[in-house]
């Protein structure tokens, strides 16, 4: 089974002049228990199914899951989620030594949140971090999208 590691921070600078790609992602939740979250999403042209284990100690690992499956299935799964549906953009920043972060800018209820991730190959893993980077919240379920969607950044 598939192990994802990645580091979550906020976004305290301008990162757009960084950006080599960006995607708007659609996404709503089958399920958004923390021990097992289902997450149905629309991401550019193509759409996915994705199973999220519950995170580790350290809330930078867990189990994920992931298959490609067709858009209109997607659209489909998207009006049965729980309510709260995600609206973002996301943008790629590669990262000196070859991993990049996925940088996520929200819309609708969570308009003003900004979250920069990155996937490790370890936790312990080294990362350049830019001047953009922000505050660490890796571990904060407040800022997990299947959170997100419960209780918006409107309403901090």
């Amino acid at each position: 089974m598939a192990q994802e590691i990645e580091r979550k921070f906020l976004v305290s600078g301008d990162f757009k002049s960084h950006v080599t790609k960006k995607t708007r992602i659609t996404q709503g939740y089958l399920s958004s228990i923390p021990e097992r979250t289902v997450r149905a999403r629309i991401k550019g042209e193509k759409g996915f199914l994705t199973i999220k284990g519950i995170g580790s100690e350290s809330g930078a690992s867990r189990f994920e899951w992931e298959r490609e499956i067709p858009v209109s299935e997607a659209d489909e799964l998207l009006k049965i989620c729980e309510p709260g549906v995600i609206d973002k953009t996301r943008f790629i920043v590669p990262e000196k030594s070859g991993l990049k972060f996925e940088v996520d800018e929200f819309y609708g209820e969570n308009e003003g949140l900004t979250v920069a991730e990155i996937e490790l190959p370890s936790e312990e893993h080294p990362f350049d971090k830019p001047e953009w980077l922000g505050e660490e919240v890796t571990g904060d379920v407040k800022f997990y999208n299947s959170m997100l969607m419960k209780n918006p950044y409107k309403n901090w």
